[in-house]
């Protein structure tokens, strides 16, 4: 019997999971939900059998989703998952996890209570070039790490407000913040500086900042920075180097460079890490076993927590301290 999949989200996100998901075999896309009713029967329309609903409460009830995508705008998190949680269905949410601190604790604590199958969309942790990277790390000494998100402001005007989007280190740079994490380890302390140089001239309402470096120490001794800006106009440069006593290893979301001296080895991603992410999550959701999800709510939580300290750091003025 196929898994019955909802998607909450009919934005690009929304879309793209349904397309992926839509061509694997064991999978039906049940239905949508959307902000309107319209909105939910246009993303419906092009898969059969699929509903379109107006929230998440009518989806559940009409449709009996066996595992839901969530992929909404950063302040539109919190009752969707726990109403989940409280049903107990599993689910898979796109990050950032939200805007704050409270949301994502409430619901942390209640994934943790139940024991509830779930998946994060940090998608860089499924590509065969962190898998190499990690490899790699094992054999060498971190030394330190520089990572970076170079590139334009989305013109969703959600993005563009900090109440919305909690800024590019919360909506975007998290994905490099999670891979540091990921190959080098926890991150214990974080030192922000954030500014807004050239975009709330350019655009109406915009409270982000538009240019950032946090610098961040880890708990094996490792440090850190990562660097962002959403004002270079059709721009885009994500990445992570890390450096390490037998050179440097880069990482982006093409493939990774190894670089021992002069010697340069190319590893070049052939898998899309989406798909992974999908079959390792559906696995979870057929089976039981969790094991091939890389990125459980619970530790997702973690990266969130970051990138809310580099937030509360920049406001402050001084370091803070990652409570985890």
């Amino acid at each position: 019997m196929a898994i019955r999949i909802g998607i909450v989200g009919t934005g690009w996100f929304g879309r793209m999971h349904a397309e992926k998901l839509a061509a694997m075999e064991g999978v039906e896309i049940a239905a949508f939900c959307a902000t309107s009713q319209q909105k939910a029967d246009a993303a419906a329309v092009s898969y059969s059998g699929a509903k379109g609903y107006a929230s998440i409460e009518e989806m559940l009830d009409g449709s009996k989703p066996d595992a839901v995508y969530i992929c909404v705008p950063p302040f539109a998190h919190g009752g969707m998952e726990l109403a989940l949680i409280e049903r107990r269905i599993p689910f898979l949410v796109e990050k950032p996890l939200g805007v704050n601190y409270e949301q994502p604790d409430q619901i942390k604590e209640a994934v943790e209570r139940t024991g509830l199958i779930t998946s994060v969309g940090y998608h860089f942790r499924y590509m065969e070039s962190t898998d190499r990277a990690r490899e790699l790390l094992a054999e060498r000494t971190p030394l330190m790490a520089a990572g970076h998100w170079m590139g334009s402001m989305p013109g969703v005007g959600w993005w563009r407000r900090m109440e919305g989007s909690g800024g590019q280190f919360v909506e975007q740079t998290t994905h490099i913040v999670d891979l540091l994490r990921y190959t080098l380890g926890e991150i214990t302390e974080v030192y922000a500086a954030y500014g807004s140089r050239y975009m709330a001239e350019q655009a109406e309402g915009v409270t982000v900042p538009d240019v950032g470096t946090v610098t961040l120490k880890l708990a094996n001794g490792t440090v850190a920075s990562i660097s962002n800006t959403c004002a270079i106009e059709g721009g885009h440069r994500a990445g992570l180097h890390i450096y390490t006593n037998a050179g440097v290893v880069e990482l982006s979301n093409g493939g990774l460079l190894d670089w021992e001296g002069s010697r340069k080895t190319e590893y070049i991603n052939r898998l899309n890490p989406y798909e992974r992410e999908n079959e390792a999550f559906l696995h979870a959701v057929r089976t039981g076993d969790a094991s091939r999800i890389r990125s459980a709510y619970t530790d997702a939580w973690r990266t969130h927590r970051v990138t809310m300290a580099a937030n509360e750091s920049a406001a402050a003025g001084k370091p803070v301290a990652v409570r985890l």
